[in-house]
């Protein structure tokens, strides 16, 4: 049975990078939800500050999930890394370019389910007319149409704000790796 007890060293370098890295996220979500998707600035701030914060909580509880099964060599890197902002083995960068492309993408798909779920949850429910006993076959598509449409538009907007910040976060690790 794991022991579940906090750690005596605490990584407050790396909590604090990735609280830095939300709220650097959050204003350049918002403003690639507020362009393309066409809400005003007060919901899109929150659509981001949810998204970023949510897929945050998860992606912690991931790592410390994942993070006792891990090989001691890797252990050892992650320590190393998190404490000392080095690595002690050269081979560890292309295990860490393979990570990042994971994390991009299963972020990414976590976003967008947040926010579909939020979109789905937050919107006015629209007072339902009486049915119709005949619905075309042309209303249908066209229905159907309008929701592809629509989750077409979330995934691309979606994949281009995680995009760009993750893009200005790998400019931060950059500068502060030199």
């Amino acid at each position: 049975m794991p022991d579940w007890m906090l750690p005596r060293i605490f990584p407050i370098g790396g909590i604090l990078f990735d609280f830095l890295f939300v709220l650097i996220a959050i204003p350049i979500e918002a403003y690639v939800l507020h362009n393309r998707l066409k809400f005003d600035k007060k919901t899109c701030i929150f659509y981001a500050i949810s998204m970023n914060l949510f897929s945050s909580v998860i992606g912690w509880f991931i790592f410390f999930v994942a993070e006792p099964m891990l090989p001691i060599q890797l252990k050892s890197e992650l320590i190393s890394y998190m404490f000392f902002n080095n690595f002690k083995s050269a081979n560890t960068q292309s295990l860490i370019i393979l990570t990042a492309c994971i994390i991009f993408f299963a972020t990414f798909i976590m976003k967008f389910f947040i926010l579909r779920v939020l979109l789905l949850s937050l919107s006015e429910p629209v007072a339902k007319k009486e049915e119709e006993p005949q619905t075309s076959q042309r209303q249908r598509w066209r229905s159907y149409s309008t929701a592809r449409l629509q989750n077409t538009n979330l995934v691309i907007t979606t994949l281009i704000a995680n995009s760009l910040s993750y893009s200005a976060i790998t400019i931060i690790l950059l500068f502060r790796s030199k």
